[in-house]
């Protein structure tokens, strides 16, 4: 269990119990691969929905799963992290694939991600023109993410937040730097797309949220890295955005905002619904400060061509200026 803490005896067997029970460990063993609704569960197992709730509402008193509300669902996943959980992990690592009830319960649930793939594809087709006709205008998406990756660096921290998360593909791309990654979208349709996206590319430490980027649905002080990727400009209050993402960060967190420069494309505004037209450095550079945190460094990225149309991207990165504690460095470092 690496450097979780050790359990004693009485610890062991309440874990052991409340695994220990055929429908609890099938449960566990489908949400160690990602968020589910127990509609989805009572569909994988044939079990009544007042059932599986009972067994759920067992595993979360013991620690071994997360759960959250995302308007009239609520959605399962194994916990992160803890000893409790990681005690599980090892249970399903030592479980048989081809055991007979695990494996018609795996495939049952390809089953649900493919459908649910097929209906996230539905919605992006549709508006994958309207987005293509935006990303041609600025540099391409590869040299920014090469960019990003560059100063956010390569060292593991805990937990990742990705705000406005759309397809997932912030949370794909630095999935090998988070122990923990979670992703949040006011778009109920982004969300199947982006659970969709993180399904297809196994990721399973990233959850998806759905949630108010102005109020955010999570605890203040908890995320080493945030982002918020080509979502500042869509929005009313995007200082109200920053400041509300520095709250999430935790002491020596890093903020990383990647938008718009200035522009004149009015157009955008009614083709596109972009609220604000791109950001100076000087006016983000403000928000970030006022909401406590120090600029390290702003990069300007420009597209190749020089057409009138052309579109500057600009990363922000900035860092909270509270200390962490040395203990907590080092538990980082060593998880």
């Amino acid at each position: 269990m690496g450097d979780t803490q050790k359990l004693g005896l009485d610890d062991i067997v309440e874990i052991l119990k409340a695994a220990g029970e055929p429908t609890r460990l099938r449960l566990l063993a489908l949400l160690s691969h990602g968020d589910l609704t127990v509609t989805d569960l009572t569909d994988i197992l044939g079990q009544s929905q007042p059932r599986i709730s009972r067994h759920l509402k067992l595993l979360a008193e013991a620690a071994l799963v997360d759960r959250y509300q995302e308007g009239a669902w609520a959605f399962f996943r194994l916990s992160q992290g803890g000893s409790a959980v990681a005690l599980v992990r090892q249970l399903l690592e030592a479980a048989d694939p081809a055991d007979a009830v695990f494996a018609r319960d795996d495939e049952r649930l390809r089953v649900l991600k493919k459908i649910r793939a097929e209906k996230a594809q539905a919605y992006f087709s549709r508006n994958a023109a309207e987005w293509d006709a935006v990303r041609r205008l600025h540099v391409s998406e590869a040299e920014v993410e090469a960019k990003l990756a560059a100063m956010i660096g390569a060292e593991p921290v805990d937990a990742f937040l990705d705000l406005g998360t759309g397809t997932g593909r912030i949370l794909q791309l630095f999935e090998g730097l988070y122990r923990r990654g979670v992703g949040v979208d006011a778009s109920r349709d982004m969300l199947a797309v982006a659970r969709a996206n993180l399904d297809r590319a196994g990721v399973t430490k990233a959850s998806i949220r759905h949630g108010d980027i102005f109020n955010l649905p999570l605890e203040r002080d908890e995320f080493d890295v945030v982002t918020i990727h080509q979502v500042l400009h869509f929005l009313d209050e995007p200082e109200a955005a920053v400041a509300e993402a520095a709250r999430m960060l935790a002491p020596g967190g890093r903020l990383a905002i990647i938008d718009l420069a200035p522009h004149a494309l009015e157009h955008l505004r009614d083709e596109h619904a972009h609220i604000r037209l791109g950001f100076s450095h000087q006016t983000l550079a403000e928000w970030l400060e006022k909401a406590g945190l120090a600029v390290e460094e702003i990069v300007d990225l420009k597209p190749a061509h020089s057409a009138a149309d052309a579109l500057t991207v600009t990363i922000w990165l900035a860092r909270d200026q509270r200390e962490r504690a040395a203990d907590t460095i080092a538990i980082r470092r060593r998880s």
